[in-house]
């Protein structure tokens, strides 16, 4: 996290300080060198509207949607339970995150196990700090005139109905948006959720990224826009399919973000 400050928790306790927002960091913004990239971006946003947070580091464990969505009810059970010990003996009561996975499995599966805490996702932060007033699109980089697509998340989008939240970020840009045929509660999934992630595709005449990313490439974008490191992955990897990194970009909510506004 060079030249970035980011206390954890236990650090602030010390302190005998409280955050006012727990940044939920995930395994893919911890170890995925991509996602790496959202990470610090979000940390960039918290910091420059003078925002106090903290995260767990080396406390924060998997959420468990990986396993629950694998059909391992056990171990997701385990690793939830392990986070609600630890959430609640910090007392945490407002958490953002990076990945909609962990947005939708602390919000909606965690209450059921004794974790209630009031859950964002990075991209309501950045919509309720651009109302506020606090987050202006001067002094970065201008968007004015770029075509951009926004992929819907199935676990922000279809699961949890944020469709307006990721949009308000970049109809602020000046930019020129354009919809996927399939988009918002018709949204198409990149083919990584339920933990497909982490197995190869099944046989097929089409990988179902490949067939979204077509989508996205009908309506020749300069950036193609996400808000998930699942969604991220596949996404890249469509347009490296067809060897157009250089002419696509794809770009998450928080990076589109601190680069219009210099961060």
């Amino acid at each position: 996290m060079d030249k970035l400050t980011v206390p954890t928790m236990a650090e602030m306790l010390a302190k005998g300080e409280t955050p006012e927002i727990l940044f939920w960091v995930g395994c893919a913004g911890s170890f995925d060198e991509r996602a790496q990239k959202i990470t610090r971006d979000i940390c960039k946003i918290l910091q420059h509207v003078g925002l106090k947070f903290a995260i767990l580091g080396t406390e924060e464990s998997c959420t468990g949607d990986p396993a629950k969505r694998a059909g391992n009810e056990f171990l997701f059970q385990m690793q939830a339970m392990s986070n609600i010990q630890v959430l609640n003996g910090y007392e945490i009561k407002k958490i953002v995150t990076g990945c909609p996975h962990c947005f939708n499995t602390i919000k909606n599966e965690y209450p059921g196990l004794g974790g209630n805490y009031e859950v964002i996702h990075h991209s309501q932060l950045i919509q309720q700090l651009i109302d506020e007033g606090k987050l202006k699109t001067e002094g970065g980089e201008s968007f004015k005139g770029k075509r951009i697509t926004f992929h819907d998340p199935c676990y922000l989008g279809r699961a949890n109905d944020v469709y307006e939240a990721p949009r308000k970020a970049l109809e602020v840009l000046d930019a020129d948006l354009v919809e996927m045929k399939r988009c918002k509660s018709n949204g198409l999934c990149c083919g990584a959720g339920g933990a497909q992630m982490f197995k190869e595709p099944e046989k097929g005449t089409k990988d179902i990224n490949i067939e979204r990313i077509d989508e996205a490439l009908a309506l020749q974008p300069n950036i193609v826009a996400a808000s998930c490191p699942f969604c991220m992955t596949m996404l890249s990897d469509g347009v490296k399919n067809y060897n157009k990194e250089e002419e696509v970009k794809v770009l998450d909510i928080a990076e589109i973000t601190v680069r219009a506004n210099g961060l």
